[in-house]
């Protein structure tokens, strides 16, 4: 899950974006029971919001994203955001129609209130004593600052991955205030092997000699080998075998076997490369919560597995997509939401999208996959 592919130089027909702050001092209780007594969320917005309040619409990251959805910034023009193909003027999220908020979740570490933020109680990094956050607890976060923006309710709420599973948690956890939810190569919970996947990559951080117990920080280190492992197991399951095969093959890096444990594979050289740039930008203790995040989310849970019984209470409309060679959420998976809406005799749209590219196929600018998108974002009124 990840919002694993930040996108590259070029324009962006949004232009120059600016990040914003917005600081809650009312505690937030989260679902294990911790609290918090303040945090900030880091956001941008795009377009207007129009008089009624009513063109708004949260977009919801994955497991490495943040809130740069859109545009690029003035002293980093290649930073693009991670989704900008998708969202701006004339685009499938048109902000020439909506509002369109990014929010970076609680526990990030691209700004909002995380394990780099100093704990005020101790006048140091919270590190590994930041609390466990879930699911549940980012959308509570996301309403406060839906409050303090001064919109009751989300013309629609949509991601991708661990995106996509927040926007199916705001039409349970919020029902009165989202109309339309957007849920993308996402899952109603982890299986048994996507859970085993997430605790290899912990494994390899939480096994590194400089992790210290997830005090790392105070000791001027970071777990960088352990972080690049992670990206490198994770990266693999964002690829579909087919694409991997096609865009690598068995091709040599020197045109010939070495017989040695460095890089002869071009594909051993894509993922050291991956790995080592994720190990630059990214947080482990919030790449910890954030698998754990996903490990948690199982809206059937309290109904003794019953996803009917648990999406009974949903009032919004859905799109639920999926993409043929993603393998990490696969189209079973979105079938199972759906096949739960259509119990409950909600509305529903269901697309699933040949597409080569795996699970990361929900960043990427398919043309079938953005006409889907369009379609259905045309159809909600504002």
């Amino acid at each position: 899950m990840p919002q694993d592919t930040l996108a590259g130089a070029g324009e962006s027909s949004l232009g120059f974006v600016v990040p914003q702050r917005a600081r809650f001092d009312e505690p937030l209780t989260l679902k294990s029971g911790a609290q918090l007594p303040s945090f900030d969320l880091v956001y941008e917005t795009y377009g207007t919001l129009n008089a009624a309040r009513s063109n708004a619409v949260l977009v919801c990251h994955a497991l490495s994203g943040s809130h740069h959805v859109a545009g690029r910034y003035e002293d980093d023009p290649r930073n693009v955001g991670w989704w900008d193909n998708l969202v701006g003027p004339g685009k499938p999220l048109d902000t020439e129609r909506f509002f369109v908020v990014g929010v970076n979740n609680l526990g990030g570490c691209y700004g909002s209130t995380g394990p780099l933020s100093v704990n005020p109680h101790t006048g140091k990094r919270y590190g590994a004593d930041f609390p466990l956050v879930t699911v549940e607890d980012w959308v509570a976060a996301q309403a406060r600052l839906a409050d303090q923006l001064g919109i009751d309710t989300w013309a629609a709420v949509l991601g991708g991955s661990l995106g996509g599973m927040q926007a199916l948690q705001w039409s349970l956890q919020y029902p009165e205030r989202i109309r339309h939810a957007l849920v993308i190569a996402s899952a109603p919970k982890l299986s048994a092997q996507n859970i085993a996947f997430n605790e290899v990559a912990r494994q390899a951080i939480l096994s590194d000699p400089d992790f210290h117990a997830g005090h790392y920080a105070e000791r001027g280190v970071v777990p960088v080998r352990g972080l690049r492992l992670a990206r490198m197991i994770g990266h693999i399951t964002y690829l579909s075998d087919d694409q991997m095969a096609e865009k690598f093959g068995r091709q040599l890096r020197h045109g010939e076997h070495r017989f040695n444990y460095d890089v002869e594979f071009e594909v051993e050289s894509y993922l050291r490369y991956q790995g080592d740039k994720f190990a630059g930008f990214f947080d482990a203790n919030t790449y910890l919560m954030m698998t754990k995040a996903l490990d948690y989310f199982d809206p059937a849970y309290a109904y003794d597995g019953n996803l009917a019984a648990a999406l009974a209470r949903a009032k919004a409309k859905f799109l639920v997509a999926s993409f043929s060679t993603d393998w990490r959420f696969s189209p079973a998976r979105s079938r199972e939401i759906v096949f739960a809406l259509l119990h409950n005799r909600r509305s529903v749209a269901y697309a699933e999208i040949d597409c080569d590219a795996g699970h990361d196929s929900f960043l990427l600018d398919d043309a079938h996959y953005h006409a889907v998108m369009r379609a259905y974002l045309e159809n909600i009124e504002t």
